[in-house]
């Protein structure tokens, strides 16, 4: 594409392959004030709770939900019937205090006093920079609140209406300061309504992004770009038509990436539509997985393998998750067999790993990003334990740095399950691990091919990282390793010569 410029890899200071923790930052700092009985924002959390986080071994924490909300955007939610009702079926006794603003309806790119304003977030990211981990922030390209300044500064910055359009289709535009402006939208959604739409094209617009990408950049380590294929221009042009303009020779997110000088800093899109490899291409370091998930949540291991088979290039550039603010909680889409297979395949796949907040504990609400606080519920002790041993498993530099490759396996004339199971290897150093996951409601069998150069050679020992379970094989019986999961089950085998 004319005038695309694509960024430096490796990232130096990240690891290859990183780990995320995504944390509803208001959500957080409310329980915890309750939990210490004053009023706690970014700059006092307590040392133990930075602590708690460290110790899952995270490469980076998103504190999602930091900029200023928007009071025109709480006025406009709590007139709407269907988010009222949303908010109280995740919060049975909710009040009017409890809607905060949504996450993605900013106002200012500054960080909320209730959280304590840039100082308190500057405290965060030191605290975590103490415990060997990064802060990721929020970016939304699409839209912006109905009374952020700009509407009153900069109308150019946006696309327009007539008072025809207004009047024809009132859910779709709106009338501010004298100007109507078109709400913000994903085409194949109706419009928000408290947001107004960017216009991607506008050369304005795209300076003004830059510096807004540019200073939030000054305040963390990377940044996540909400619905970030929205502003392709092919996208753009097709949603707005006419009313954008002539599409740039340059994609938006050439011009905003390249705002960022360091190359340590990193771009996450979120991203739909297989526009995933389109926007590697154009600079993100990654980009959701989102095929992933819904193979995980509703397609086979024939499936899921197909995937796994794409560029590894592009495999390395992937975001993968079971769970993030947008999905529903994994402990309500997954058995708990189902999750932990499948948490397993993500957590050593190739690519950057999502893990959310609550997941651990097998939260089963999902949260408006409107709300302050959310409901009790009981803790789900062996899945926490569960995810403790897992990550404890994957933290190490064979995981964060090292050689994935997708393993062969094979079945019997009579006996098709090995097609359920899905395997690979990872190889670093000295270090050598084989996961195993029987994605079927089944029991399967099967025999794998590990190519490891030296899987020929000797005896080998293969411990279960997370049950401890350990079985020696030759080399020959390396060279078709038998396997025989019972469903949802899976091998987490750290592997050494005998």
């Amino acid at each position: 594409m004319t005038g695309d410029k694509k960024r430096k890899a490796p990232r130096p200071s990240w690891p290859r392959y990183p780990t995320l923790y995504e944390i509803n930052t208001w959500v957080w700092l409310f329980e915890l004030s309750q939990k210490y009985g004053e009023t706690l924002t970014l700059s006092g959390i307590p040392a133990v709770e930075w602590d708690a986080i460290a110790a899952y071994r995270f490469d980076a924490v998103w504190l999602m939900g930091v900029w200023e909300r928007s009071p025109a955007g709480i006025a406009i939610a709590n007139q709407d019937q269907s988010l009222m009702e949303d908010f109280r079926r995740a919060l049975p006794d909710f009040g009017p205090d409890d809607n905060v603003g949504s996450a993605y309806c900013i106002r200012n790119y500054q960080v909320d006093p209730h959280l304590g304003g840039p100082e308190g977030l500057a405290v965060a990211r030191r605290e975590l920079s103490s415990r060997g981990m990064k802060l990721i922030l929020d970016y939304v390209p699409n839209h912006v609140a109905i009374d952020h300044p700009w509407l009153s500064e900069h109308p150019e910055y946006f696309i327009l209406g007539t008072y025809g359009d207004l009047h024809r289709d009132p859910a779709a535009y709106i009338e501010v300061a004298g100007n109507v402006y078109a709400r913000g939208r994903d085409p194949f959604f109706p419009p928000w309504p408290d947001v107004v739409q960017l216009n991607a094209f506008a050369p304005g617009l795209r300076l003004a992004a830059r510096e807004t990408v540019a200073s939030i950049a000054r305040q963390c380590d990377g940044i996540r770009c909400d619905m970030a294929m929205l502003v392709l221009n092919e996208i753009f042009q097709r949603t707005w038509g006419s009313r954008a303009g002539p599409a740039p020779a340059t994609e938006y997110w050439t011009e905003i990436i390249s705002a960022v000088e360091s190359s340590a800093f990193l771009f996450i899109a979120e991203a739909y539509w297989d526009k995933e490899w389109q926007l590697q291409q154009l600079g993100f370091d990654f980009c959701y997985d989102k095929k992933l998930y819904d193979l995980l949540v509703h397609g086979n291991a024939a499936d899921l393998r197909l995937h796994l088979t794409a560029n590894q290039n592009y495999q390395d550039r992937l975001n993968r998750f079971i769970e993030n603010h947008d999905e529903p909680r994994a402990a309500v889409i997954f058995s708990t067999e189902k999750q932990q297979s499948a948490a397993v395949m993500v957590a050593t796949l190739p690519g950057m790993k999502l893990f959310h907040e609550g997941q651990f504990e097998g939260r089963k609400v999902r949260l408006p990003v409107f709300l302050r606080r959310r409901r009790e519920e009981v803790v789900d002790q062996d899945l926490q334990y569960f995810y403790k041993q897992l990550l404890n498993a994957t933290d190490k530099a064979c995981f964060r740095d090292g050689h994935w490759t997708l393993c062969e396996r094979s079945g019997w004339p009579d006996n098709f399950t090995f097609q359920n199971l899905l395997a690979w290897s990872w190889l670093k150093d000295s270090q050598s691990y084989l996961i195993v996951v029987n994605f079927g409601d089944s029991p399967s069998q099967g025999q794998l091919r590990v190519t490891w150069p030296n899987a020929a050679e000797g005896n080998w020992i293969l411990q279960d990282a997370i049950s401890g379970t350990i079985y020696e094989r030759s080399a020959d019986q390396m060279q078709g390793l038998f396997v025989d999961l019972g469903p949802w089950k899976y091998h987490f085998f750290e592997c050494r010569r005998a």
